[in-house]
C-alpha cells in the first residue's frame, strides 16, 4: 500500500512559527496527511505534537550584522541548510512544503522551489517577515493572518489567502471559557507576560506601576508575572513589600489557560500572541517590541486597537505612571473591560487551521 501524502512543514525555532505549524499539523493529521517538521535546533525543545523522530534539523542562520566575516558565515550555514534541505526532500518526497517564517524555512522553501514541489508560506504579522518577504516570489501561494498584507503589490495579492492564525488545541480549549468581567471590589487577576525579547522591560515597569496603584486596589489585585531569572529577586521584592499576591516564573506551560483566567493582560505584541488574545478573547495593553526594521508588533498591536480591543503604548511612553493609570482605569470599569474582550475575540478566527489545511491540499493538488 502506498503511505499516506506527506506535508512538510518548515518554522523557525520560536513558538510564534512553531505554535501555527502545531496547529496546521493537528488538521492535516485529522485528515490522513503525514506531517513532519524542519526547523533549527531549537525545537528540539519543543514538547508539542512533533517528536524528535519527526523533526529534521536543518542548518540556518540569520543575518545578524553587515559585518563581511559574519555575512561569509552565514551564507555558508544557508549554502549547508540547502544541500540538507535537497537531499530531506529528495528523500522524503513530500506532497507540498509549508513554511512558517524565520530564516530556518529559506532551505526546505527554496530546494522546493529547485524541486518542482508545491510550497506555501504563512505569515502571521500584519507586516510580511524578511524571510517570507524573499519567498514570496518563489512559492505557489501565500497566506496571510490578517487581510490586506499585500494589497499593494499586485504581483503577490493574486495568490494570497487571508486564512488567519493557526490554533494549537490548547488555544482552542482556552477560547471556550468565556470571558467575567471582574467585579469593582472583587479579585482583580493581571497577567503580565512578555516573550524572550519582552520580559526585561516587564521587570522594570511593571512593580513600578503596581506600586502606584491605590492600595485598595492592592487588595484586590492577583498578579501573575513573568519574570526572568535574573529578575525574579527584585521583582518579588517589590510584591513581598506591598503584599501583592503575585505568582512569579520565568516560563509558564499552561499559557493558554492562564490566558483565559485573567481579566487583564499586559504583553508584548508579537503575531501569536495577538493572534491569541482575539482567538481567546481578552483585553489587553500591548507594548510593542521597538527596533524593528518592519515595525511588525506595532502593526500587530495596532490591528487590536483599532478594534477596540487592547491599548497599545509605545515602549517610550511604557512608564510606571502610565501604565498605573491605565489599570486603575480599567479596574474601576468592569464594562470597558467586558466590551474590549468582545471586541478582540470578534477580530479573531478559531477556523485558521482549517482554511490554511484546505489552501494546502489544493496547492498540492491532492
Amino acid at each position: 500500500m502506498e503511505p499516506n501524502p506527506l506535508i512538510l512543514l518548515a518554522a523557525g525555532g520560536t513558538g510564534g512559527h512553531l505554535f501555527p505549524a502545531e496547529a496546521l499539523g493537528v488538521e492535516l493529521m485529522k485528515r490522513g496527511f503525514r506531517v513532519r517538521l524542519a526547523t533549527d535546533s531549537r525545537a528540539l525543545r519543543y514538547s508539542g505534537l512533533f517528536t524528535r523522530d519527526t523533526i529534521d534539523v536543518v542548518p540556518s542562520e540569520t543575518v545578524r550584522s553587515r559585518n563581511p566575516i559574519s555575512l561569509a558565515r552565514t551564507g555558508v550555514t544557508l549554502a549547508t541548510g540547502m544541500a540538507v534541505a535537497i537531499y530531506l526532500l529528495r528523500k522524503l518526497k513530500p506532497a507540498a512544503v509549508v513554511g512558517f517564517g524565520g530564516y530556518p524555512t529559506l532551505p526546505p522553501l527554496i530546494a522546493a522551489r529547485l524541486l518542482r514541489i508545491p510550497s506555501v508560506v504563512h505569515d502571521a504579522n500584519a507586516v510580511l517577515g524578511r524571510a517570507n518577504r524573499f519567498l514570496s516570489s518563489y512559492v505557489s501561494a501565500i497566506a496571510t493572518s490578517l487581510p490586506g498584507v499585500l494589497d499593494r503589490d499586485p504581483h503577490l495579492a493574486s495568490k494570497t489567502t487571508t486564512v488567519g492564525t493557526p490554533m494549537r488545541p490548547a488555544i482552542l480549549a482556552a477560547a471556550a471559557v468565556k470571558y467575567a468581567a471582574p467585579d469593582t471590589t472583587g479579585p482583580f487577576r493581571l497577567l503580565v507576560v512578555g516573550g524572550s525579547q519582552g520580559a526585561r522591560i516587564m521587570a522594570d515597569i511593571v512593580p513600578g506601576a503596581i506600586e502606584k496603584l491605590e492600595p485598595s486596589l492592592w487588595g484586590r489585585l492577583l498578579l501573575t508575572q513573568q519574570v526572568r531569572d535574573e529578575d525574579l529577586g527584585r521583582v518579588r521584592a517589590v510584591y513581598d513589600r506591598l503584599k501583592i499576591k503575585a505568582e512569579l516564573a520565568p516560563f509558564f506551560t499552561d499559557l493558554p489557560a492562564r490566558l483565559a483566567a485573567n481579566h487583564l493582560i499586559v504583553s508584548r505584541s508579537g503575531a501569536g500572541t495577538v493572534a491569541e488574545l482575539a482567538a481567546i478573547g481578552r483585553p489587553s495593553i500591548l507594548v510593542p517590541l521597538p527596533g524593528s526594521i518592519d515595525q511588525d508588533q506595532f502593526a500587530n498591536a495596532g490591528v487590536l486597537s483599532q478594534a477596540g480591543g487592547a491599548l497599545r503604548i509605545p515602549q517610550a511612553e511604557f512608564t510606571p505612571d502610565r501604565l498605573a493609570s491605565e489599570i486603575s482605569a480599567l479596574a474601576a470599569e468592569p464594562a470597558k473591560l467586558a466590551g474590549m474582550a468582545d471586541a478582540a475575540r470578534k477580530a479573531g478566527r478559531l477556523d485558521a487551521a482549517e482554511r490554511l489545511a484546505d489552501l494546502v491540499v489544493k496547492v498540492a493538488g491532492i
